[in-house]
C-alpha cells in the first residue's frame, strides 16, 4: 500500500494506492490533507484605456519597475515576476503610458492582466 497526496479542483487529498495481480486499485479518500500551497488571489481587472499586458506564468509580483502613469518604452522591464525561486522581467510590448492593474507582493495566475499600456 502506497499513500500519496492528490490536488482536484484546488482541494488536496491523501489517498491510498495498492497494486494488486489485477492492476491498480484505488482506495477512497483517506482523509483531506492540508493545501499545498495558498492559493493566488484573483487578479484585479485592468484599469486604463490601453493594451492589456497579461502575465505568461503563475507566480509573486517581487517589483513594479515604474510609477503609474509612468511613460515606457518597448522592451523596458515593467515588472519582476518570482516563479519557481527565479526573477524573470515582464518586458514592455509596446511603449506607451503605463497604468498596472496588480501590486508588490500579489500572487497572479497565467493570463493574469499585470497593467495596461496606451
Amino acid at each position: 500500500m502506497r499513500k500519496f497526496n492528490i490536488n482536484v479542483n484546488g482541494k488536496s487529498y491523501a489517498v491510498e494506492v495498492e497494486e494488486t495481480s489485477e492492476g491498480i486499485s484505488v482506495s477512497a479518500p483517506v482523509q483531506q490533507a492540508a493545501p499545498a500551497a495558498p492559493k493566488a488571489a484573483p487578479a484585479a481587472p485592468a484599469a486604463g484605456n490601453g493594451k492589456p499586458v497579461k502575465s505568461q506564468m503563475p507566480g509573486l509580483v517581487k517589483k513594479l519597475c515604474f510609477a503609474n502613469g509612468a511613460t515606457v518604452k518597448e522592451g523596458d522591464a515593467i515588472i519582476i515576476l518570482e516563479a519557481m525561486k527565479m526573477d524573470t522581467p515582464i518586458s514592455a510590448p509596446f511603449s506607451g503610458v503605463i497604468t498596472y492593474s496588480t501590486s508588490e507582493g500579489s500572487n497572479v495566475d497565467s493570463g493574469a492582466v499585470l497593467c495596461t499600456i496606451a
